[in-house]
Formats: C-alpha cells, sequence, structure tokens
C-alpha cells in the first residue's frame, strides 16, 4: 500500500459528537478532508444545520444528527436507526464537553454530576452504541478526545480533571475489551487550544502569558492542528495503535 493511503479516509462514514463549532467542527472538516463522509452531531438543529451548510459549501459530503449524548436510550436509538436507514457508522469521535471553573470547596453538586455527565458518560453511551455495530462488522475507529487534564492538574478545575482522566482510562478499556473484534481505540488530548470553551482564558493576557512561558513551543494551539493526528488515528495508518493517548500540546506534558 503506498505511504499515503494509509490516511485516506475516502469511503469511510464519521460521527463525531459535539461538532457544530470548536474543535469537533474542526476534526468534521478535517477528517472530509481526507475524504470521509461525516456526520455532525450536537443538540442544537439549527446550530447543526448551520455547519452542515457551511462544510457541505467546501463540498464536504454530510449529515447531521441531533440527540443528546447524555440520554443513553436517545443516544441507542439515534445511531441504530442512522445505521439501519443510511449505513455504517466507520468512525467515531466522541468530542462532545464541557467546562465548569470553581474552586473545588465551593463546586456545587449539580454542576459536578453535569459535568462528569457530559464528558464521561456521553463517552459510554455513544461508544457502546456504535461499538456495538461496529463488533459485528469485525472493524472500526473510535478516538475519544481527552485533554492535558487527563494527566494534570490546575487550580479550580479538579472535577474537569477526574472527567478526563476518567475518559483516558475509559478509552484504555474500550480498548482492552474491543480490540478482539477488530477496533482501534484511542485517545487525542489537546494542550491549550484556542477555542470558546477558553475564550476567558484567551482573553486573560496574564495567563496566555503565563502559557506561554510554560509550554515549550510558547503559544496556545490552533484547532487545526489537531487535524492530523485525528486522521492518523482514524486510519490504516493506527492499525496496531490501541488504548493510546496522544497528546497534541506543544509539549506542555513533557516539560516541568
Amino acid at each position: 500500500m503506498p505511504s499515503l493511503d494509509l490516511f485516506d479516509l475516502s469511503g469511510k462514514r464519521a460521527l463525531i459528537t459535539g461538532s457544530s463549532r470548536g474543535i469537533g467542527f474542526a476534526l468534521a472538516r478535517g477528517l472530509s478532508g481526507a475524504g470521509a463522509a461525516v456526520v455532525l452531531n450536537g443538540r442544537d438543529s439549527g446550530r447543526l444545520a448551520e455547519a452542515a451548510s457551511t462544510l457541505q459549501g467546501e463540498g464536504a459530503k454530510v449529515h447531521s444528527l441531533p440527540f443528546d449524548a447524555t440520554d443513553h436510550a436517545a443516544v441507542k436509538a439515534a445511531v441504530d436507526g442512522f445505521e439501519a436507514e443510511t449505513g455504517a457508522l466507520d468512525i467515531l469521535i466522541n468530542n462532545a464537553g464541557m467546562q465548569h471553573r470553581t474552586p473545588l470547596e465551593d463546586f456545587d453538586p449539580a454542576d459536578f454530576e453535569r459535568l462528569m455527565q457530559t464528558n464521561v458518560t456521553t463517552v459510554f453511551n455513544v461508544g457502546q452504541a456504535v461499538a456495538r455495530h461496529m463488533i459485528a462488522r469485525g472493524r472500526g475507529r473510535i478516538v475519544n478526545i481527552c485533554s492535558v487534564q487527563s494527566a494534570l492538574a490546575r487550580p479550580g478545575i479538579a472535577p474537569y480533571t477526574a472527567s478526563k482522566g476518567a475518559v483516558a482510562n475509559l478509552t484504555k478499556g474500550m480498548a482492552t475489551d474491543w480490540a478482539k473484534h477488530g477496533l482501534q481505540v484511542n485517545g487525542l488530548a489537546p494542550g491549550y487550544f484556542e477555542t470558546e470553551l477558553n475564550a476567558a482564558l484567551v482573553a486573560d493576557a496574564e495567563f496566555s502569558a503565563w502559557l506561554a512561558k510554560r509550554t515549550p513551543a510558547g503559544r496556545w494551539g490552533k484547532v487545526e492542528e489537531l487535524v492530523g493526528a485525528a486522521i492518523f488515528l482514524c486510519g490504516d495508518s493506527a492499525s496496531f495503535v490501541n488504548g493510546h493517548i496522544l497528546y497534541v500540546d506543544g509539549g506542555i506534558t513533557a516539560s516541568l
């Protein structure tokens, strides 16, 4: 096989949760550029329609599949229905997530539960629903979006750190259970990227100066810089990569 064919996603169909904006949208655009048909997901149908229209205007093959990833029954119904009516989901990127910044001693239990449901339960819900079909076919790629906070902590985000640590270990558990069925399950862990989720930090000159000193690359990441790693994990290029967490972080996890 020619080397570049290892990164060719033509003929594949990829579901990306939380893909109407931010990292999810950038990954949908990137996978489309590698030849995949993309299935956008979110809870806001209007925002999904806008995202789909943008990608279609760029020549992408796009489907929209609105559902609440925290609702196990709704996820199963949506995934099973899509598989029956449209076709196989060859790739899943579990990207849906949220952040909530509060000192741990003041963290509201309801906010803790909401964060865990959004960041961890969604990975289980969508991962299980899609994997059941992949297992039956004997192949599939799942990429769970982790974080530098899968390995590191900062003040004010302890529950987020716990949730992303859970996603990283759930990724390893999925690989352990499902590799024998022909699935590759890996994690993609972004460092600090310019996204809506981090808008307050990007606007904070003091934090951005600290980040530039703390990160060997000396800057915030741009969401487009996650695309190459995602394509690698989704293609034949990663046929013997399983249970791995790939950090794309400008070196922040490598440096004290």
